[in-house]
């Protein structure tokens, strides 16, 4: 697996550190990258379910008005 150096301020890495309960920079970096990674798949997938029904909903023909 290919990696990256990234420079990052101390403090964010430490403020994550503390709020997630790792121990080590690295760890605690690559939970907040996965976690960010995670939240966006489950964010398409609501959406793709929603936006199926809508257009199930859009497909259907509809009854004249009036």
């Amino acid at each position: 697996m290919a990696k990256v150096n990234v420079s990052l301020d101390a403090e964010l890495v430490v403020e994550v550190m503390v709020l997630a309960g790792i121990g080590s920079p690295q760890d605690a970096v690559e939970a907040v990258v996965r976690d960010y990674i995670a939240r966006g798949h489950r964010t398409e997938t609501r959406t793709d379910h929603m936006d199926r029904g809508l257009r199930e909903v859009d497909v259907k023909p509809q009854e004249p008005q009036g």
